[in-house]
């Protein structure tokens, strides 16, 4: 019988670049809007930035931008604006046995990466619908919020982050002292510290930016599209993929469920003090520098109001 040559090294290269092989069930899950674009365009291939226990970050590339993030989170995860949750937690296994770098899809309706496909079975808005352009806060509540991050009766400058310098010449004070003199220019120089700053996928520096970048355009600041755009381009090439990702998130008022929990509570329209709770348990230092940055804006407002 005559025998046909196969093209075996092809045959190899095609393995190493092919995509996931596709799962037959997709698992439901509920996907931010903030990712809407990604999930119903067409199917584009993505890389896994961490795979955890709790979530798993694939970096799909642009063809004209540095790319967006899109993560799989289980119900008991911090609730990302980037995120598609599943309908249940974490088994203290890591999500999908894949290591980092390994090949993921998006698009096409789901999200397939090693032996898990993802569709979106519903949707939920990161950007929290608060009442007015410029929402009234409660004095009382806002006193709550400082007082649990910062401690009741303790100075605001002994406030430290691990991983941040400390100290009178250090960002934290720069930005307390920036926000003293409301002045949104002084502000944002304190970003050319602090972005990037610390240790992990989001650095403390990061989350204390995107917590006042989402708390400024939120709380209607003035001058906050334009505070967003300059952190937005100070991170491009000096932080991470994924906290570049939520910076530009917070940029479009888009957070956390729990970020917006805290500001429908501070508005009245939801209890504040297990909100605050469930904030500041976020992450090792994610949860306290995010509550950080909300205080920023909250205080960046109310002087710019006031004067």
């Amino acid at each position: 019988m005559p025998t046909i040559p196969l093209p075996r090294d092809s045959a190899r290269a095609a393995a190493r670049t092919a995509g996931p092989a596709r799962v037959a069930t997709a698992v439901p899950a509920a996907a931010s809007t903030g990712v809407a674009a990604l999930l119903r365009g067409p199917v584009r291939q993505a890389r896994v930035l961490l795979s955890a226990p709790t979530a798993v970050y694939l970096h799909v590339p642009g063809e004209r931008t540095a790319g967006d993030v899109v993560g799989i989170l289980t119900g008991d995860a911090t609730r990302l604006p980037l995120g598609c949750v599943l309908f249940r937690p974490s088994n203290g296994r890591p999500l999908v046995g894949v290591p980092t770098g390994a090949v993921a899809e998006v698009g096409g309706g789901r999200i397939v990466v090693g032996d898990l496909a993802v569709s979106a079975a519903a949707w939920w808005d990161p950007r929290p619908r608060l009442p007015g352009g410029r929402p009234a806060l409660l004095p009382e509540g806002v006193r709550q919020l400082r007082n649990t991050l910062y401690g009741e009766g303790v100075p605001h400058s002994s406030f430290t982050l691990p991983g941040l310098p400390t100290g009178p010449g250090g960002p934290l004070a720069a930005l307390r002292g920036a926000v003293r003199r409301a002045d949104l220019e002084a502000a944002l120089r304190t970003a050319t510290r602090l972005i990037g700053l610390g240790p992990g996928l989001t650095p403390a520096g990061d989350d204390v930016m995107a917590g006042t970048v989402a708390g400024l355009v939120l709380l209607g600041h003035p001058a906050a599209d334009r505070f967003a755009a300059g952190v937005c381009s100070l991170a491009a090439g000096r932080t991470t993929e994924l906290s570049a990702a939520l910076l530009r998130h917070a940029a479009a008022g888009r957070v956390s469920a729990e970020y917006a929990a805290v500001l429908r509570g501070l508005v009245g329209e939801r209890p504040l003090a297990p909100a605050v709770d469930r904030l500041l348990a976020g992450g090792t230092t994610s949860g306290r520098a995010i509550a950080l940055g909300l205080c920023t804006a909250i205080d960046l407002v109310e002087r710019t109001t006031r004067r």
